[in-house]
């Protein structure tokens, strides 16, 4: 495809997404549905540069999307602080914590680094929980409305419908950030290390250095999306550490395929309208997410796009092995 209508057919897909709740008929529940889906594929995004790129699997960003949430509850109740501080203090807040787990974990790979994150999901939910400085278990409520205003400029959100600008440009800016990550020289270089870890050091590179990089760029990123979150339902508290954000992060990444640049977003919307529009009930909700995830793992760990790869280029080396006869057999 020719680069310019390769740019005219993002540039449509991408005013389509902006009017994609009017076209869906405008309800709240549609606006619902769109704002928590942008929020949480961001958060998988943060994930899925680990898993797909890195090849971990970080059990600890669930830590990193509640600290993006926690510092945006506290600073916003507790000091007033606006949208724009918040935003930056939930990425540095998200980035530090990466950064001591980083030089915990840097020696160790797969199941030991698994491990050691989900130890630090259980010691950061233990401390927030009990701790009334962080809002103990009761959590903060009456976190302001999103205020993202400049002088001159009122940017707000009060509702669902109003958040939804925001939260897809939030969007937009993570895809284009992931996209230029796997085009840097630190996303070649995860790959690599991912791949063939005696080739990359062949090549010169540092294996735990690289590790270490990625999984700081991911934290924040992830992070990014429990800021918005927090300003979305008002309240931030323990209940964001539950098993059901993390598995919906990894699932989200691996329903479609990995290292796919929309394949993230797909697998959360996917879930999403599940939970909006065919809901069995909350806990029954979490257990189609494992069995989903559990499924997607064992019949066909390459993900939805594999899967219709497969079949279609089966049916595709079908025709050709067959020929015309088979082609006229198929009609017939």
């Amino acid at each position: 495809m020719p680069a310019r209508l390769r740019w005219l057919l993002i540039a449509a897909l991408i005013v389509a997404g902006w009017f994609l709740p009017v076209m869906l008929g405008g309800s709240t529940l549609i606006y619902n549905t769109l704002v928590v889906t942008a929020i949480f594929a961001v958060m998988a995004y943060g994930q899925d540069i680990i898993l797909s790129d890195l090849g971990e699997v970080s059990l600890a960003h669930t830590a990193f999307f509640a600290a993006g949430a926690y510092a945006t509850g506290i600073l916003a109740v507790n000091f007033g602080w606006n949208a724009w501080a918040t935003l930056a203090a939930a990425g540095l807040c998200a980035f530090l914590l990466a950064l001591v787990v980083g030089l915990i974990t840097l020696r160790t790979r797969e199941f030991a680094f698994s491990l050691v994150t989900y130890a630090t999901n259980v010691v950061v939910y233990t401390i927030c929980y009990n701790t009334d400085l962080l809002g103990g278990s009761d959590g903060f409520v009456g976190i302001p409305p999103l205020d993202l205003s400049l002088p001159g400029l009122r940017l707000t959100a009060l509702s669902n419908k109003d958040l939804w600008p925001y939260a897809y440009v939030l969007l937009l800016l993570v895809l284009y950030f992931v996209s230029r990550f796997r085009r840097s020289k630190l996303g070649h270089a995860a790959l690599m290390v991912h791949m063939n870890t005696p080739l990359a050091t062949m090549s010169g590179l540092d294996g735990q250095r690289v590790r270490l990089s990625v999984f700081l760029v991911s934290a924040p990123l992830t992070a990014v999306g429990g800021w918005l979150y927090a300003y979305q339902r008002a309240y931030v508290g323990p209940d964001l550490f539950e098993t059901y954000f993390l598995v919906l992060m990894l699932t989200a990444v691996v329903l479609v395929g990995r290292r796919l640049l929309l394949g993230p977003l797909i697998g959360t919307a996917l879930l999403m309208v599940q939970k909006s529009y065919l809901s069995l009930g909350a806990y029954f909700d979490k257990i189609v997410l494992g069995v989903v995830l559990v499924g997607v793992l064992c019949l066909f760990p390459g993900g939805l796009a594999n899967l219709l790869q497969g079949v279609f280029g089966r049916r595709t080396r079908g025709r050709a092995a067959g020929g015309p006869v088979a082609m006229e057999a198929e009609r017939g």
